[in-house]
């Protein structure tokens, strides 16, 4: 197949990053980092789609290993060894999710009783919650591809222990909240407070998961996210999730699409959703535009967030034809659904 040039350079920059992080050639050491790692497992699995290329699909199949192999354990560095979820080391291969990932920062997690530093957190490990909704994207995605529901239930076991551990019910109020960063082992709050879109991006996620498991597994009960995801949509209840940070708008609108793609399916329980998601996205998309960030020189702009905004818009030029078609009564075939999302 021919490949185009735009193409050609993504693959390029790709095998660059397995290069640079130990992935390919395998490092001794490789350095892995969850959010990236993420959309890398994605990329290689778009390029061996797209253009037939078996070695993507290998980097795809050996970087998620990689990915359990060294954040779902404990650091080098840390005096605890082994799998992060205290099993042996044959239990702990098979269930290598169950006790969460680790970001993969280069400092070492904030200990009990240390004093906060918001510029030093930036930089210390953990889990955060978006970086985990985002690995179990890139293992459903490996499932898809692969016909092996292996991945998926390993997304499902860590979507699992994650909302056991990073929700809770608060002294006052009977809506359950969420913390933003937890420690590495889940036992307790590096930073308390609530993502402005965490919880919408657990119940699409968490939702997208139960879809998948459904159809795939014949493990109902082990697979079964139904009372999480009760608890995410009544986070999300009443919930303004407007954003002027280009990042936020590009994931806005990623959950949009799955949205859709998941209303198509037949597989999403609030399809009232999309319409507070989608104009929540087009108010933040007028304010950024209008900032003048983007005349800004290079230096001064973060790489990352625009790049999800991109991502974002891609979705978004399917999402608003559907969107237009009443939400509610989209039927299979309405919309065309991209699998590379």
């Amino acid at each position: 197949m021919i490949q185009s040039e735009p193409v050609t350079l993504a693959r390029e920059l790709m095998q660059d990053f397995a290069r640079r992080t130990g992935l390919d050639p395998p490092a001794p050491s490789p350095q892995r980092y969850l959010w990236t790692d993420a959309f890398a497992v994605c990329n290689y699995l778009g390029f061996s789609e797209r253009i037939g290329d078996p070695a993507c699909f290998d980097l795809a199949h050996r970087l998620v290993g990689q990915v359990h192999r060294v954040l779902g354990r404990h650091r080098g560095d840390d005096p605890r060894r082994g799998w992060i979820s205290g099993f042996d080391e044959q239990e702990g291969g098979l269930h290598p999710t169950i006790g969460g990932l680790r970001i993969g920062k280069k400092q070492k997690e904030r200990m009990p009783g240390e004093p906060f530093d918001e510029r030093r957190e930036w930089d210390r490990d953990g889990q955060y919650y978006h970086y985990l909704t985002k690995w179990m994207h890139a293992l459903n995605r490996m499932s898809r591809v692969t016909g092996d529901p292996v991945y998926t239930r390993w997304a499902v076991e860590l979507a699992r222990t994650v909302h056991a551990r990073f929700t809770y019910l608060p002294p006052v109020g009977r809506q359950k909240m969420m913390v933003w960063k937890m420690s590495i082992d889940l036992s307790y709050p590096l930073v308390p407070s609530m993502g402005l879109h965490d919880p919408l991006d657990g119940l699409v996620t968490f939702s997208e998961l139960q879809a998948a498991a459904a159809e795939t597994s014949r493990e109902t009960m082990q697979m079964d996210l139904r009372a999480e995801i009760a608890d995410l949509a009544d986070m999300c209840r009443g919930r303004d999730w407007t954003t002027v940070d280009p990042l936020g708008i590009g994931g806005l609108l990623f959950d949009a699409s799955r949205i859709v793609r998941l209303m198509v399916q037949g597989g999403f329980s609030y399809p009232d959703l999309l319409e507070s998601v989608t104009r929540a996205a087009a108010s933040g998309l007028r304010a950024f535009a209008g900032s003048g960030t983007l005349q800004s020189p290079a230096v001064c702009r973060l790489a990352f967030r625009e790049f999800g905004l991109s991502i974002g818009l891609e979705g978004a030029e399917w999402v608003v034809p559907c969107h237009h078609r009443q939400s509610r009564h989209i039927r299979p075939g309405d919309c065309p659904v991209s699998e590379d999302l």
